[in-house]
């Protein structure tokens, strides 16, 4: 099969992009016909590993600078000639240019199948990609989270897609419910959960990861990680990832005299390692597509705490069997579980060792032939 994979940045970092890159790698290990369509070009390299068998093109090439619009074009395409709908997250990636190119690859296309992978990228496809490709969306983010003003396009547009592919169960009907008659499938992203070192629970280790931005959270972990130290002074937080909030974060370790037990440690290109050594994965997310990370740490026998905030830990983890949900925001009930799990170490072998199991359920040989079913179904309708 002949399959498109379109990102809006595929030089970059970010979990839709890693998942997608592992995916299209999949597709190409299988014998498919792959590419990988970037938007946009802002690195020389890509940042994740690409199957060489994997063909990579680029749209719109901005290492040399991004090319604004001006601001009289942009109040007009705001207002009469924009495909992309004000509050998408990534809005300002799609000056004129980069959606003009968007809309002429697309149009150009006459066969195979389009996995497109974020509502501005979705839009258009469905809007300018002709009826003989095979039009997938594919959803990385939960409904619930976007602003009215893309969920009505949403609503709009989405039922010409052949399918619609959601990563959690929940979201599936959820989009189902604003789509009807539309074919919505649910598939979680693959996690690689074989070969993954098990935690020994040795380590008074806590670990979190992510961007460093407002959805993840860490504002909130920080405040209930004083709560835990104040009970298990010998324990320590973690923190993996690099983004705008570090700053911030940094002045509220120091604000909450946390130097000594919290560390925002930046990217690290062996984080399956850090995983290893910790004792206690949380997820403090305000919001979720799927977790990958979580699930990542649930194969290396991690217990977990998380925030049970809108799709994601919930879909995943079964409370009291391979973690504790608590409620969403809540910073005392975080620290109060967090403490909990630290308290009783059988409690955390016995979580670990349910979350390893439930991981293997995300593994790409469980996944990826969900995937290839539903394109050899949606190619043979055609």
């Amino acid at each position: 099969m002949k399959i498109r994979y379109m990102l809006l940045h595929a030089y970059g970092m970010g979990g839709t992009i890693r998942t997608v890159l592992n995916q299209a790698n999949a597709m190409a290990a299988a014998g498919h016909d792959v590419e990988v369509i970037s938007t946009v070009r802002r690195r020389d390299e890509p940042q994740f590993e690409i199957d060489p068998r994997v063909r990579l093109t680029a749209l719109a090439d901005q290492r040399g600078g991004v090319r604004r619009d001006s601001v009289g074009r942009r109040a007009w395409r705001m207002m009469r000639g924009r495909l992309v709908p004000v509050g998408e997250f990534k809005a300002e990636y799609f000056t004129e240019r980069v959606e003009r190119a968007v809309i002429d690859y697309v149009s150009s296309l006459r066969d195979g199948i389009l996995v497109t992978t974020r509502p501005a990228l979705n839009l258009i496809s469905a809007r300018r990609t002709p009826g003989s490709v095979v039009r997938i969306a594919q959803e990385h983010m939960n409904l619930g989270t976007y602003p009215e003003t893309v969920r009505a396009d949403i609503a709009r547009h989405y039922s010409r897609f052949d399918a619609v592919v959601t990563l959690t169960a929940s979201d599936r009907d959820d989009y189902r419910e604003l789509l009807p008659g539309t074919r919505v499938e649910w598939v979680p992203n693959a996690v690689a959960t074989l070969g993954r070192t098990p935690s020994r629970q040795e380590n008074p280790l806590v670990v979190a990861a992510g961007r460093l931005v407002g959805q993840k959270g860490f504002d909130l972990l920080i405040p209930a990680f004083k709560q835990v130290v104040a009970c298990n002074p010998e324990w320590s937080l973690r923190i993996f990832g690099t983004g705008p909030k570090k700053a911030d974060l940094n002045a509220l370790i120091e604000k909450h005299g946390l130097a000594g037990n919290v560390t925002l440690m930046g990217r690290s290109d062996r984080l399956d390692q850090e995983l290893a050594k910790a004792s206690i994965y949380v997820l403090s997310s305000r919001f979720e597509g799927l977790p990958m990370v979580m699930i990542e740490s649930m194969a290396h026998a991690l217990p977990i705490v998380a925030f049970d905030c809108p799709t994601g830990p919930g879909d995943v983890l079964t409370h009291e069997v391979d973690g504790l949900l608590v409620p969403g925001g809540d910073v005392d009930a975080l620290a109060s579980g967090v403490n909990r799990v630290i308290a009783d170490r059988d409690l955390r072998v016995r979580m670990g060792a349910a979350a390893a199991a439930t991981a293997l359920e995300y593994s790409p040989q469980k996944v990826m032939p969900r995937w290839e079913n539903l394109f050899a179904d949606l190619s043979a309708a055609r």
